[in-house]
């Protein structure tokens, strides 16, 4: 069953999970199979995070998920309660069957109530856990491997002290594989810790029972004679301690690394405000910011946080959304105007209405989308699990082969020398093998590279949204927005017959005040400006029996006559003839490069209304960038031919990549029309109007100004409204994709090269320990150069 078929199942959640006890993606292969096994449950497991997200259908329990965790070995605890989804699957069936993604956290959106949490990384635990293992290690190890490999530090029995020295090497120090290799064998499976745990041990007991066989083997005059490469005779105490102090130090500098990969949520979510002033009859009361509720009205005084989302009732002042938004300009604000939880009054005092609180703020839904895109798994990542579900019972296999293989080729008469060397072989086998870095590749890719976008305002829903950045070579940009402010003012009014234009201002306003459309904004704020020195308080009349038409016009009746305004095709709709010399008036205020609009009385023409739109800042120099990531951009407008042609000029695009004249539906159908042509489509948009043609694209892209459909229908969100950058975040997801093909890579190499390199005796076990730490640490450390991105 699918997610998309499972989320619309009643009673359908989503749990978040801790998970402890795992240590390489054999344990999360393991995890995610055993969820599996529970009818309709899937799981998707992070290493570095130490955590699930798994879609649960109504019939299963909770404590049925936990146990099942429990039975595969590992303990797992439910996350701040659960996270639900509605049961008729809204907002997510549209938006996942346009790639039939199993990846539920892709699609949550508003359906996901909870407010993720900010407490300590799991990888800081664990490196805090393991610092006094490592140093006692490394302590023990230093004269183990000066007594076994240098004669000028050995003495007369020195093998004992060695035994003494490495027994809690590899006991104490090493009891975190020792345990983890416990419990999966309990479960009659293994995983990277099993070949650690066998080889270290193995290495250890073989020594003890040489030293034991041949108690002489050490005296001081035998221990010089001995020396025989690494090593010394058939000891391998060395080895043994060398092993485990280098993985301890490995997994300690990765769990260091994993932490730093993680901060970036981790600041996300601590960006909010901790307390807020209160405005309750007449007073000013501070309370923690949890404790708001939609309705109060919030004082935010300068150089404050503002606590939650909200609308501003008094006062004015510049706020710099920066931390959410990554845009470094200050935008005013005033009354009416709607502001962000997180972000910081520069100036005035501002008093604000809270119309979002808790988990449902900007700031709180940014955190979730953030942690469900690094708990999900791109497709690249499957293969990686795929391989390590096989992978240590292989090696395993490969180790006794090699020392099987080694004592075969001896011959009948095996020397202490040929044993040894079968020894050693099949040691470095478990020992190289170990396939840490495999299962870092992708998450901790993924950790970072999520991390950085937030803290740049980009939101990235999932990781088979890297996968689509990859492919994309045409980007469909909604202009009004999008490449354009969107904010629309009225430059000319031209009023026939008997009218005036204040009039017909004053009409089209009144009619126009019960749409959201911008064009509609504009007209009602330019009424309501002009109205505002005649008539008391600014009021604009009534209007009765409106209807509006997307992308037509609306109609309705003011002040006892029917009222209606749009483009030509509505007032012919609406039977309105349209003489040609009036048509040619609407003509040359168009290819002026205004949007213009009729204006009916009673069935007459009564005007015409144009208005202009102003380009967005930046917005060729992102175009230009678009086209260096290798897209064709394309503008895509309800607007007539001539503004839209005008528009692109400015902005660098060429005529024959103009979409006009375009109706909602039929930004759909210009989207399905280029994926016909063979087209990897990107759409970028901001507004109701683009929420289908989102979901329709092979990736969609949000503008953060824009409304919650929009947002929810689209892969990728920019937090800003500068469309520079849907061009940086599309450059991101391919910089994430990038260095998640680059670590798995590395991973594969490295495995597929140690191994046999082991199995032909090339390869001492001290140095394949110290090349296995170090592939897990260059892994991570690759994935940390993400966190310089864009600076």
């Amino acid at each position: 069953m699918s997610n998309e078929q499972l989320l619309d199942q009643p009673g359908s959640r989503v749990i978040e999970l801790d998970i402890e006890g795992m240590t390489c993606a054999s344990c999360v292969g393991r995890v995610e199979r055993k969820l599996g096994k529970l009818g309709g449950v899937q799981a998707s497991v992070n290493l570095p995070l130490e955590s699930a997200s798994v879609t649960v259908p109504g019939d299963i329990t909770d404590e049925q998920i936990t146990a099942t965790v429990a039975a595969a070995g590992y303990k797992a605890t439910i996350r701040g309660g659960e996270l639900s989804v509605r049961a008729d699957g809204a907002g997510m069936r549209q938006h996942a069957s346009k790639r039939g993604t199993s990846e539920h956290a892709e699609h949550g959106g508003p359906a996901v109530r909870s407010t993720p949490h900010a407490a300590t990384h799991p990888a800081s635990a664990a490196a805090a856990k393991l610092r006094p293992r490592l140093i006692v290690a490394a302590v023990l190890t230093v004269p183990i491997f000066l007594i076994s490999m240098f004669p000028a530090f050995q003495f007369a029995n020195w093998g004992w002290v060695a035994a003494a020295l490495a027994l809690p090497v590899v006991s104490w120090a090493a009891w975190p594989f020792h345990r983890a290799a416990a419990v999966n064998a309990r479960h009659f499976a293994s995983t990277m810790d099993t070949l650690v745990s066998i080889g270290v041990t193995a290495a250890y007991v073989f020594s003890a029972w040489q030293l034991i066989e041949d108690p002489r083997m050490t005296d001081h005059l035998r221990g010089m004679e001995g020396m025989e490469g690494m090593g010394s005779g058939g000891l391998y105490f060395e080895v043994a301690a060398v092993v485990t102090t280098f993985l301890l130090l490995g997994r300690y500098l990765e769990a260091n690394a994993k932490q730093k990969a993680g901060d970036a949520l981790k600041a996300l979510l601590d960006l909010g405000a901790k307390d807020a002033t209160v405005l309750r009859e007449g007073k000013e009361y501070q309370v923690p910011a949890g404790q708001l509720v939609v309705g109060d009205v919030v004082v935010v005084h300068p150089g404050e946080k503002i606590a939650t989302d909200g609308v501003v009732v008094e006062g004015s002042s510049a706020v710099d959304a920066s931390l959410v938004t990554g845009e470094s300009v200050p935008v005013e604000v005033g009354p009416d105007s709607p502001v962000t939880g997180a972000t910081i009054n520069t100036s005035g005092r501002l008093l604000v209405r809270a119309t979002r609180v808790g988990s449902e703020t900007t700031l709180a839904q940014m955190g979730r989308l953030v942690s469900q895109a690094q708990t999900g798994k791109a497709p690249i990542a499957r293969l990686a699990d795929r391989i390590s579900a096989v992978f240590v019972p292989v090696v395993l296999v490969i180790a006794a082969l090699t020392f099987g293989a080694w004592l075969l080729a001896a011959g009948p008469a095996i020397s202490d020398a040929e044993l040894r060397t079968a020894f050693t072989a099949a040691v470095a086998v478990l020992v190289i093998a170990c396939p840490c870095a495999l299962g870092l590749a992708t998450p901790v890719g993924l950790l970072t590279g999520t991390g950085r976008g937030a803290q740049l305002g980009i939101l990235i829903k999932g990781p088979q949204v890297l996968e689509d950045t990859r492919t994309v070579d045409t980007i469909l940009l909604d202009k009004t927005g999008t490449v354009t402010t969107g904010h629309l003012s009225v430059a000319r009014t031209e009023a026939f017959g008997s009218f005036g234009e204040s009039e017909i201002l004053r009409l089209a306003g009144a009619v126009e005040a019960a749409s959201e459309h911008p064009i509609a904004r504009a007209i009602a704020a330019a009424a309501l400006s002009a109205d505002s020195g005649q008539h008391d308080a600014g009021q604009l009349p009534a209007v009765a029996g409106f209807r509006s038409a997307p992308g037509g016009g609306v109609r309705g009746t003011v002040e006892g006559r029917l009222v209606t305004a749009g483009r030509t095709g509505w007032l012919q709709e609406n039977g309105i003839a349209l003489a040609p010399g009036r048509l040619e008036m609407l003509r040359r205020a168009e290819e002026s490069g205004a949007t213009a609009i009729w204006l009916a009385v009673d069935g007459e023409p009564a005007g015409i209304i144009s208005l202009r739109d102003t380009l967005k800042p930046g917005s060729a120099a992102a175009i230009a960038r678009l086209r260096e990531l290798g897209l064709r951009p394309i503008l895509l407008t309800g607007d007539n031919a001539a503004v839209a042609a005008q528009v692109a000029a400015a902005v660098g695009i060429a005529p024959k990549d103009v979409f006009a004249g375009v109706l909602p539906e039929g930004k759909v159908e210009a989207v399905r029309q280029l994926q016909a042509a063979g087209a990897t489509v990107a759409m970028a948009g901001d507004g109701v109007n683009d929420a289908a043609a989102l979901a329709q694209a092979d990736l969609g892209i949000a503008m953060g100004s824009g409304t919650d459909v929009a947002i929810e229908a689209a892969d990728l969100t920019v937090m800003g409204n500068d469309l520079g950058q849907v061009a940086q975040a599309i450059e991101l997801s391919r910089r994430t994709l990038a260095t998640i093909k680059t670590n798995l890579f590395w991973a594969f190499f490295y495995n597929a090269v140690g191994i046999p390199v082991a199995a032909l005796g090339l390869l001492n076990p001290m140095i394949a320990g110290a090349a296995m730490a170090a592939s897990s640490v260059l892994v991570v450390a690759n994935s940390l150069r993400l966190r310089s991105f864009g600076k």
